[in-house]
């Protein structure tokens, strides 16, 4: 997909709530799932003096990224890993001397998989188009879909699609595909998508869309343990984060939006006891929420943007540090 028809989800939005914590003189922005660039432009341009990380674990993100960055390469350092990392890419940035200290002023994070990797059929991501079963991110490493499908007992198989797809006939499409792997390997995404579809009562698939979406989203967050990845990652990062410095994060199923609440809403907790005259800082909160609840996209650009339909926004600022 060309990058420049590629529309960052909620991008005015996103800037809004970056932009006051970017205005410095290099303030350091990380973005985590880079993806095509399309919210880092737009925060490069709002924000003079930025200086971006941008990570992203997917090799094709960060060379298409790295060309639509160019015009902005002395601000731009850009990394292929995984989230997760932060700290140590961090680290090794301070030790390098491309940040200073304690100048993480903003974190981005858009989760989940990107309109790209969607549109580009041989990453096997989509179920409307024949492609290898992969939906890794990382294609120079791990496991793919078909190691899944073609490899887990109906046990585990069933409790993925469960967990990760909340699909109530996990068990049904587990052991079809148990049955059908046993005749030949399943390793394409359109005979997945088929026997999902005979497994599913006829009733089930009239309505809901595609049958096989809630398996192809549990698979692909199975190939690339992308809650584990979350739970990890949310947290160190929030860890770097200087005070006056906020986090804005995009997710796009409720798995991903629960473990995102969870942990700003604990962080924003006060935990002084009620009545105490003085509070001790420790008890007080590291961080005040930006948003009530989860802010959606209007109705303009969720028919404009389908990607955008199901985006859920939280953020936060950092207001003090953690006691030593």
């Amino acid at each position: 997909m060309d990058s420049d028809k590629h529309v960052p989800v909620l991008a005015g939005r996103v800037t809004a709530l970056l932009a006051p914590a970017l205005a410095a003189e290099g303030a350091v922005l990380v973005d985590a799932t880079l993806g095509r660039a399309g919210h880092a432009v737009a925060l490069l341009e709002a924000c003079p003096g930025l200086l971006l990380i941008g990570v992203d674990a997917d090799v094709a993100a960060i060379e298409e990224a790295g060309q639509r960055l160019a015009p902005y390469a002395a601000r731009v350092t850009l990394v292929h890993a995984r989230y997760d990392e932060i700290p140590d890419i961090l680290a090794a940035a301070t030790r390098n001397g491309t940040i200073g200290p304690d100048r993480v002023m903003g974190l981005l994070f858009d989760l989940g998989v990107s309109s790209p990797q969607l549109d580009e059929p041989g990453r096997g991501f989509a179920y409307a188009q024949d492609a290898p079963l992969d939906m890794r991110m990382d294609q120079t490493s791990g496991r793919t879909a078909a190691d899944i499908v073609n490899g887990y007992p109906a046990a585990d198989l069933a409790r993925v699609l469960r967990d990760y797809g909340e699909e109530r006939f996990a068990r049904r499409i587990a052991d079809a595909v148990i049955r059908e792997r046993a005749r030949t390997p399943i390793t394409s995404t359109q005979r997945l998508s088929a026997i999902v579809k005979d497994a599913i009562p006829a009733a089930t698939r009239r309505t809901g869309g595609n049958p096989a979406k809630r398996t192809f989203q549990a698979l692909r967050i199975e190939v690339n343990d992308e809650l584990g990845t979350l739970r990890r990652a949310l947290p160190a990062a929030l860890d770097e984060l200087a005070v006056g410095g906020r986090v804005v994060v995009l997710a796009y199923h409720s798995l991903e939006d629960r473990i995102v609440k969870t942990e700003l809403v604990r962080r924003a907790a006060d935990h002084a006891p009620p009545g105490l005259p003085i509070t001790a800082d420790a008890a007080t909160p590291q961080f005040r929420l930006l948003t009530r609840g989860a802010e959606r996209p209007d109705s303009t650009e969720a028919a404009s943007n389908p990607r955008a339909t199901s985006a859920r926004l939280r953020a936060a600022e950092r207001v003090r540090q953690e006691a030593a």
